[in-house]
């Protein structure tokens, strides 16, 4: 007995769900990579759109904050990859320091730094950081 597929059947592409972009690490990659992002949301957004509208933003704001964080901390070339999840998005930093980022507190009077942090384990389901010989790997885990 034939039935009628409910969805379509093609395959997704790679490229849809999973993006990988070096940058030699410049302060201009801080801006490339949020469009980095923003070029992987709207493909992504295609097929399967954010649950809800903050989520895009969510992932901007966390991608900006990780670039902006390996220009500062961790001269050097780094990687962005993006790859979606069963329930969202899964970003990974790779940089070239091993050194574990670690929370620094916040003055507001100062306008000094030691938000980002904070922000990333704020709107991350799940932060880790993987230390390696040639750097280290962060990954956070954002809805979708």
């Amino acid at each position: 007995m034939a039935t009628e597929p409910r969805w379509d059947e093609t395959p997704p592409s790679e490229e849809t769900y999973e993006r990988t972009v070096s940058f030699p690490g410049e302060l201009r990659n801080v801006t490339e990579a949020r469009l980095a992002a923003e070029q992987y949301l709207d493909a992504l957004a295609v097929s399967a759109p954010p649950g809800a509208p903050e989520y895009w933003d969510d992932i901007l704001l966390v991608v900006t904050e990780l670039a902006a964080n390996v220009i500062q901390y961790a001269p050097g070339p780094f990687d962005l990859r993006m790859r979606r999840t069963f329930d969202g998005v899964h970003v990974t930093m790779r940089d070239t320091n091993t050194t574990k980022p670690e929370p620094r507190p916040f003055h507001p009077r100062t306008g000094g730094g030691g938000i980002g942090w904070h922000l990333v384990h704020t709107l991350c389901t799940q932060v880790s950081v993987v230390v390696h010989e040639r750097g280290k790997d962060i990954h956070a885990f954002l809805p979708w």
